[in-house]
Parts: structure tokens; C-alpha cells; sequence
């Protein structure tokens, strides 16, 4: 629970706050854009209370998403905060059938997890925090086939989650883990998988060794950790944040200009849409031009 007497001194008068166990997720900037401040990678304050219903409801859902409950209310505000709870999955504007999971995970680092409803079966990518108000939600929106698992690192609850939701896990065998060792499905080698005609496995060492991302509708990128977009709408990576091989990264990078995309959802840093495949892939060739000089 967020405390008082901890608030940022950047929060602005008013009910809501952050206090200093923020860990710099950028989770609430990413649910409520435009209420919390701080670049992407800064803790966050409240830069501005909520006027309007929707910027309300909006805030509260960041303060259940926070993966370390930074955010309070100093009215507490109960019923309003447990509808917020509810809120989860949150549909993702401009795509249909795709959800933001939101209860981000400490162990996680705050990495978003998605999920996307489809005939064959749902998918959930990455795992959130095992919570029942969004366990529920899921349930309601037709459960889990796939969990598809993008790296060793968000993984959070994905074993109590797999107990109350079923569906088959699947992971890179390089990435795997004692934490992660009863999952039903490993990919091997760095040929691309088809889970189904319109779901396509793609590994992609770097980031980790076993690294790989999710291609839905031929068109929606689930990257992990791979690439992710930035404030200012572009596609990056970081050799700061490659925990494996960066040049081994680069190289992946470049087989997946092979493989059109119009969206990426990452796990850490923002969402990228692009009007077109054809400028998607320019964006990537760009940055795997930055990464060779760097």
C-alpha cells in the first residue's frame, strides 16, 4: 500500500499520489497517459489529478496495475478502486480483440502481458500478476489456449495462472528455468514455429538466449523484450537491457525484416503502430542500421 508520508514531492495537490517505492515500469504512464509524469524510464508522479470520469477511472486503473502498489489514494476510496480492479482485461484501442492485461508484476519488472482473443482460442502472452478480479476477466472473454512466454524474465505467475486458466505454455528451451520447467510446449533452434495459420513463433536470441517473439494476424508483433517503441512513436532496442548478446541481437533483428508487421506490444516500453507494413519495416531497418554502428 502507498504511503503519505512517502509522496514524491513532484505529485501535484490533490487525492492521488505516488510514493517513493516506485520502481520507473512506466505501467501508470502507459494506463493513464497524461496523469502521471516522469520520461519512460523515471519514477513517476502525479503530474496532473483527474477532472473527468474517464481520467478517474483511467488513474485507478494505474493504481491496480502498479506492479509495487506505489500509488495511493489518500481518501482510499474502496468501491471506485475495486471497479478499477474489474477494468482488467482492458481492450486495446484500434485492435480488435486484443486486451491489456494491466497487474503488473514486481518480479516482471512492471512488463506488460497481453491478451488476444481469436476463434482458434485465446492467446496470453507474458504472464501478469495472479489476481482473481482479472482471472475472472479472463474467463469471461473465452479463457486461455496458448500462453505464449517471450523470455525467462516475465514470466511472474504463470503456474497459478495455468492452474486456475489451463491452456498450453510455451517457452524457447534456452530460456528455461527451474521456475519455468513444467511448461508444456518448448521451441527449439531459430526456425520460426506455426502454433496455427495465423499464429507464427519466432525466435529471436539477444535479448536472452532464448528470446522469441509472437507473429498474430500477420500483422501483430508480441516482442518480449526484443524491440519496443519509444516515446516519440520510433522502434528501439538497448544494449543496456541485453542480458545475452547484443550483435547476436542484431543479426535476429535483421531476420525479422523478413517477417511483416504493422504493430508491436513489448513488455517493457510502449506499444508501435504503424499505418502500413511498408513503413513498419522501414522504422525496423532503421534501427538495425543504428544497432550495426553501435
Amino acid at each position: 500500500m502507498a504511503r503519505p508520508a512517502e509522496s514524491s514531492p513532484e505529485n501535484v495537490p490533490g487525492d492521488l499520489f505516488v510514493d517513493s517505492s516506485c520502481i520507473a515500469c512506466d505501467t501508470c504512464r502507459r494506463v493513464a497517459p497524461g496523469l502521471f509524469g516522469g520520461g519512460e524510464d523515471e519514477p513517476a508522479f502525479v503530474a496532473r489529478q483527474p477532472v473527468t470520469a474517464l481520467e478517474d477511472r483511467r488513474a485507478l486503473m494505474a493504481l491496480v496495475a502498479c506492479p509495487v502498489s506505489a500509488i495511493g489514494s489518500r481518501t482510499r476510496r474502496g468501491p471506485d478502486i475495486a471497479r478499477a480492479a474489474r477494468a482488467f482485461p482492458d481492450p486495446v484501442p484500434g485492435v480488435p480483440g486484443l486486451y491489456h492485461c494491466g497487474y503488473a508484476a514486481r518480479s516482471s519488472f512492471g512488463a506488460s502481458s497481453w491478451l488476444l482473443v481469436r476463434e482458434g482460442g485465446n492467446v496470453l502472452v507474458d504472464s501478469p500478476r495472479f489476481a482473481l478480479p482479472l482471472v475472472l476477466g479472463l474467463r469471461a472473454l473465452g479463457g486461455v489456449r496458448f500462453h505464449f512466454l517471450t523470455h525467462r524474465d516475465d514470466v511472474a505467475d504463470h503456474a497459478r495462472l495455468h492452474e486456475a486458466l489451463g491452456g498450453e505454455r510455451i517457452l524457447h528451451e534456452d530460456d528455461l528455468t527451474p521456475a519455468t520447467s513444467g511448461v508444456e510446449r518448448l521451441i527449439r533452434g531459430e526456425r520460426p514455429v506455426a502454433l496455427a495459420a495465423d499464429l507464427l513463433v519466432l525466435p529471436l536470441p539477444g535479448h536472452t538466449r532464448g528470446s522469441a517473439a509472437l507473429l498474430a494476424r500477420g500483422e501483430l508483433l508480441f516482442s518480449g523484450d526484443h524491440l519496443w517503441g519509444d516515446a516519440s512513436g520510433h522502434l528501439d532496442a538497448s544494449r543496456e537491457v541485453c542480458w545475452y548478446d547484443y550483435r547476436e541481437q542484431t543479426r535476429s533483428m535483421e531476420r525479422l525484416c523478413a517477417h511483416p508487421f504493422r504493430a508491436v506490444f513489448p513488455g517493457h516500453g510502449r506499444p508501435f503502430l504503424s499505418p502500413s507494413a511498408a513503413l513498419a519495416r522501414a522504422e525496423l531497418e532503421a534501427l538495425v542500421a543504428r544497432m550495426r554502428r553501435s
